[in-house]
């Protein structure tokens, strides 16, 4: 099934192998992706009037706002961006470009549109790619030999010395280039290569410019002048086995072979009707306007964003950008600010507000052992490939979600985020000695947690030992 086709108890269903908890937002987010779906199924006399609800979610840090936003995204193969609201207030009143978050947005739906084309190409991409290689083994018509002829054709006709490369000698060293058995070979191919040029320092508002500058230089190629800036592509011989040689010009080809016209295009559709923009930290720039300090530049921000948000155009280097059917979810811990603070007009853009719940130690547990990409399997996964093998007793993991909810309650409570501290001061000193432990089993139960952390559960000053 497409994922757009996904009804809304199967988005939750999806959004809970990653997440724990939060229905409310996660029920939302269902809902606005479904509407999108349901808005190309009506009229063009009606869609066009259909615009998204978009969301606020309030709640604490570290309890999921960000990963859900994040994961609907990916769900939907739609180009997602997220920026911090309080990045626009940093330089003078205004602080960088709020049009900027739109520019993202376009340059992220044309990286996604291009390496769905270049996978699609990938067949096509690989086979020149093969041919680019006997070329450089010394296949090639009156190319002469390459630096890893020698040892190919000699493997497969059996001799010390190779004769003349023929059509039939080509095809002999394609089906070991397909076996793997050249993989390690030596050869020296042409790829392209990119030089960041060095441009000089631009003003806030002005990093689009910066870009331009930089493709210009690119697209003029191997120009001397351009070289001596550091810019342009260029065409540099490596030697590297033939699997890596294999990998790069099947990029290199799969790039040649997209057509960029139709990438943009759909670029810009998709980010026009399925692009998803989360602004983090919108409590930071809550303020009425009118006031002084800091406050005339939270509220400039305000009506900066205000018509990005309701509905207008953005230029781009890729072309002009409609925002108005955009997806806008923002949030925000509001612990000394309430939604309220916003100005009228902004949250009347924001009509759907979900608040999201404070972790409990139930919910740590389930983080820890349920979603695909836990932090215990990352951890084992990661000292597997030291050969150690780590196993994680049912007690150990709730002790560590024990320790975590009561550091959470001394300290700031940060969520979720707490984990990472525990488990890394945890299974440190496994880290550090994990290549003398090669071939070793480590069980950590809840003796072995309590032993490693009993500093940490019992010591007030908890910042000294975690954040």
């Amino acid at each position: 099934m497409k994922p757009q086709d996904l009804v809304p108890k199967e988005i939750v269903a999806e959004l809970d192998r990653h997440v724990v908890g939060q229905a409310a937002a996660k029920r939302a987010v269902a809902i606005a992706l479904r509407n999108r779906w349901r808005r190309q199924k009506v009229g063009p006399e009606l869609r066009d009037e259909i615009l998204p609800k978009n969301i606020v979610m309030i709640g604490p840090t570290g309890v999921g706002k960000t990963e859900i936003a994040r994961r609907l995204a990916k769900l939907a193969g739609a180009p997602f961006v997220k920026v911090e609201a309080s990045k626009f207030t940093e330089v003078g009143y205004v602080g960088r470009d709020v049009d900027s978050m739109i520019r993202d947005l376009v340059e992220a739906a044309v990286k996604l549109v291009k390496e769905e084309e270049m996978e699609k190409l990938r067949a096509r991409a690989r086979e020149a790619a093969e041919e680019r290689v006997l070329d450089a083994l010394g296949h090639g018509s009156g190319s002469g030999f390459g630096v890893g002829f020698r040892s190919a054709v000699s493997r497969v006709r059996g001799e010390g010395e190779p004769e003349a490369p023929t059509g039939t000698s080509r095809e002999r060293t394609r089906t070991q280039l397909r076996a793997g058995t050249l993989d390690d070979d030596p050869v020296e191919v042409e790829v392209t290569e990119k030089a960041t040029p060095v441009m000089p320092v631009m003003a806030p508002g002005m990093e689009d410019m910066a870009q331009g500058l930089q493709e210009m230089m690119s697209s003029l190629g191997n120009n001397p002048i351009v070289n001596m800036l550091g810019g342009g592509a260029k065409k540099r011989k490596r030697k590297v086995p033939v699997k890596e040689a294999l990998e790069l010009l099947t990029q290199e080809e799969a790039a040649r072979l997209v057509d960029m016209e139709r990438v943009v295009r759909d670029a810009l559709d998709r980010a026009q009707n399925a692009g998803i923009v989360f602004i983090d930290e919108i409590d930071k720039i809550a303020g009425r306007e009118g006031g002084h300090g800091p406050d005339v530049s939270r509220g400039g921000v305000q009506r900066d964003l205000l018509p990005i948000v309701e509905g207008s155009n953005v230029n781009t280097k890729y072309g002009a950008v409609k925002t108005d059917h955009i997806l806008f979810i923002a949030a925000g811990a509001f612990h000394v600010t309430k939604v309220s603070d916003l100005i009228p007009e902004l949250q009347g853009r924001f009509p759907i507000r979900v608040e999201l719940d404070p972790l409990t130690r139930d919910d740590l547990v389930r983080i820890l052992k349920e979603p695909r990409s836990s932090l215990v399997k990352q951890y084992v996964a990661l000292l597997a490939t030291e050969g150690v093998d780590v196993q994680f007793r049912d007690d150990a993991i709730e002790e560590m979600a024990r320790i975590a909810a009561e550091v959470n309650e001394r300290m700031e409570n940060i969520g979720a985020r707490r984990l990472y501290t525990v488990i890394e001061r945890l299974l440190d000193p496994v880290s550090f000695d994990a290549p003398e432990l090669r071939g070793q089993r480590i069980v950590v139960d809840a003796a072995y947690v309590r032993e490693r952390l009993a500093g940490i559960a019992e010591d007030e000053d908890l910042s000294r030992y975690i954040l």
